[in-house]
């Protein structure tokens, strides 16, 4: 098996090499040029268009002016699995790759704010908003921020460490901290954008790169507001350990990739302020996530009613947080396994990408998305191969 999963790592990191780590993402919609202009920048159009191109079966992106992109998200998973690869195979190759995409994220955040931030490069509408690209999101900032802690970790070099520090910075001087009771929930994005949304996933990712800061730094702020909005979220958890993606009636649902977003904070949160009250909710909410999102097979649901779509996202993000919890839990490697394996032999394409989302036996949207893919496969496979 873990020859099995190198070449799977091999082939990825080759095709994204030839392709210069470009790649669609299912949310670029608004970046079709030709179609762009018939929405007039009304939310109907804009929605029908954007979750069209990210619905549709097949890449319709060639033909209405969608581009290949580099994305700072998708780099920051991709420094992430060279930092994992250098430790596993003790190569300096992955080590240099690293340290090269990590300057490429230093010299592509956001400017104007308190600290290192990232955001998309793609305008985004919702029901629940419109967010322009180039405004950061904590969730492209938080995920980021800890491809930096793991070069600290692996290279002692404080030079990363100081990133970390700046998206934290980010974090607490330019987002929103709602505040509910004695606890809050931090803002998807900065203040300027006026946006009321409480999102369990962002609001826990801020927490969780806040709190793993805190454990080098000892900056008591930073551990102050991860915990209250940690108290947030495990307040809000479902009696059956799930949470809804956002505590708006437009935001009740229960998916596979955010619910281990959160899973992945609570560890971070409780790895670094050694709190011991998050323990019992977290456990709770792995064991119904675990116990939810996967077939016998390893195969990966989308949502915690139905299996289809199945979605990359899901496949890689479950092989990031099934390693990342197995000191709790000594079957999660199996799983692991269990769904590389099923991964590698549905979703991979000949010539090395993942394929977008499988909707049947037969019917495959064979996109190479970047961040949400690619990236995110090599990370999780990356993160397998190292403990194999």
């Amino acid at each position: 098996m873990k020859q099995t999963i190198y070449e799977s790592i091999s082939r990825l990191s080759d095709w994204l090499e030839k392709n210069n780590y470009s790649g669609y993402d299912p949310f670029d919609g608004l970046n079709a040029r030709f179609l762009r202009p018939l929405t007039f920048n009304t939310q109907l159009l804009q929605i029908l268009l954007q979750q069209g191109v990210r619905r549709f079966p097949f890449n319709m992106r060639p033909v209405l002016g969608i581009a290949p992109s580099q994305s700072t998200k998708g780099m920051g998973f991709i420094a992430r699995a060279h930092l994992r690869l250098c430790d596993a195979t003790r190569s300096p190759q992955w080590c240099d790759k690293a340290r090269s995409i990590l300057e490429w994220l230093v010299q592509n955040q956001c400017s104007g704010y308190a600290g290192a931030c990232c955001a998309n490069h793609f305008d985004y509408q919702s029901r629940s908003g419109y967010l322009p690209k180039g405004v950061p999101t904590v969730v492209w900032t938080s995920l980021i921020g800890h491809a930096f802690l793991d070069a600290y970790d692996r290279f002692g070099d404080e030079t990363f460490l100081k990133v970390a520090v700046s998206s934290c910075e980010h974090i607490v001087r330019d987002l929103e901290a709602f505040p509910h009771g004695d606890s809050v929930c931090i803002a998807y994005v900065p203040k300027h954008m006026h946006d009321p949304s409480r999102v369990h996933n962002a609001s826990v990712l801020g927490a969780g790169l806040l709190a793993r800061t805190y454990s080098h730094t000892r900056c008591e702020p930073y551990r102050a507001l991860a915990e209250a909005a940690i108290r947030y979220t495990t307040r809000h958890q479902r009696p059956d350990g799930s949470w809804f993606y956002g505590e708006s009636l437009i935001l009740h649902w229960v998916d596979n990739f955010h619910t281990a977003y959160v899973l992945d904070s609570l560890k971070h949160y409780l790895d670094g302020t050694g709190d011991q009250t998050v323990l019992a909710p977290l456990m709770k909410g792995y064991q119904y996530w675990r116990n939810t999102f996967f077939l016998e097979d390893g195969t990966p649901k989308y949502y915690n009613t139905r299996t289809l779509p199945i979605d990359i996202q899901c496949c890689a993000q479950a092989l990031d947080t099934l390693v990342w919890f197995r000191e709790l839990d000594p079957e999660s490697v199996v799983l692991a396994k269990k769904v590389a394996k099923w991964t590698i032999e549905h979703m991979q394409d000949p010539a090395g990408f993942f394929y977008y989302r499988r909707y049947s036996r037969r019917i495959v949207n064979k996109t190479p998305t970047l961040h949400w893919g690619q990236a995110t496969m090599l990370s999780g496979l990356a993160a397998l191969y190292s403990v194999l």
